[in-house]
């Protein structure tokens, strides 16, 4: 019994970390990086997306399609660990993205969690990543 609960757990778990998908960022060269992608399913309202590769940015936006959702806040997790709130509080209509959220130079992005409502309507969010990278 006890084995056939910790594999749901892991199954579970694992489930879990499928739902995001990190790119692999390779390039260095300046300018906005797709660095990853979620599909909202509004049963968590909680969903982390790790960055790989090369994840040294400037700044950071979210956008959003295919559904609306109510985005209350994300946190930038950064490589020492330490995090960085961001409030939003706001409504997105599809497709809709957040402003421009600034680290005052490039800083490692461990990765960023994000804390969000349920809006009416049976579609799943899609919501993008992005990062800037300025080598500076």
């Amino acid at each position: 019994m006890r084995k056939i609960v910790l594999a749901l757990l892991f199954i579970a778990s694992h489930a879990t970390l499928l739902a995001q998908s990190p790119k692999v960022v390779i390039s260095d060269k300046d300018g906005w990086h797709k660095i990853g992608e979620t599909r909202v399913d509004f049963k968590r309202e909680i969903d982390k997306i790790p960055i790989v590769g090369a994840r040294r940015f400037a700044a950071l936006k979210i956008k959003v399609t295919d559904a609306p959702i109510n985005l209350e806040s994300f946190d930038v997790v950064f490589d020492d660990d330490t995090k960085k709130n961001f409030p939003v509080g706001t409504e997105f209509k599809v497709p809709g993205e957040t402003k421009v959220v600034e680290f005052g130079g490039e800083k490692n992005v461990k990765r960023v969690d994000f804390k969000y409502k349920t809006v009416a309507g049976d579609d799943k969010a899609h919501v993008e990543l992005w990062g800037y990278k300025t080598n500076k």
